[in-house]
């Protein structure tokens, strides 16, 4: 299912400066019923979330009424554990469009890549900067410019990273995997019909 465009995202951040979150806190099992990617936003870290009578826990960044925005800061080793693409559709359906990180595990950064949503990896020193500019001032704008590859903070200091060139392409067109090869199909047709005359 193709998803909306991604080109460049200005946004507010929510920093989570936890290391080693793997995708049970992201999306805990019991969760994991549905099997459309639909509704599992509201679940989202729901164990960090609300306490065990399900009220709001006031310490969590998700529920500081000074934190928003479409960007996730996180610690490092993001969406370690089981490979579930779940963790990635309540991030995607809570309204994250990019996760920072200074390292994620392989299978969640493909996962993500899959479902629309940007795994963003920085250096150390970069995520601790991203940190101390969202906690000083949580109104602060980042700026990702996924042509550019390149992450921007309002004092003009930035950073490159690093995306497999198909799915930057995806990304940029809101393309699927079929999505994709329909857009190729002028040029898969005049290939077959090249063959055919040969």
């Amino acid at each position: 299912m193709a998803k909306e465009k991604f080109i460049t995202l200005k946004s507010t951040a929510v920093p989570l400066p936890v290391e080693n979150i793997d995708t049970d806190q992201i999306i805990p099992a019991r969760f994991l019923k549905a099997t459309t990617r639909e509704g599992f936003g509201e679940n989202l870290f729901r164990d960090w979330r609300y306490d065990n009578s399900g009220k709001p826990n006031s310490e969590f960044t998700l529920n500081n009424i000074n934190y928003s925005g479409k960007i996730l800061v996180a610690g490092k080793n993001f969406g370690c554990g089981s490979s579930r693409e779940h963790a990635a559709w309540a991030l995607y359906d809570y309204g994250f469009r990019v996760v920072i990180s200074s390292f994620f595990a392989d299978i969640f950064k493909n996962n993500a890549l899959n479902n629309a949503l940007l795994p963003i990896q920085v250096s150390e020193t970069f995520l601790k900067k991203l940190f101390t500019t969202i906690e000083s001032n949580s109104s602060s704008q980042l700026e990702v410019k996924l042509e550019q590859q390149t992450i921007t903070l309002p004092d003009g200091s930035s950073e490159k990273f690093e995306i497999n060139a198909y799915k930057k392409t995806c990304m940029i067109n809101g393309y699927d995997d079929i999505d994709y090869l329909l857009s190729l199909r002028k040029e898969i047709e005049e290939f077959e019909a090249d063959k055919a005359l040969a």
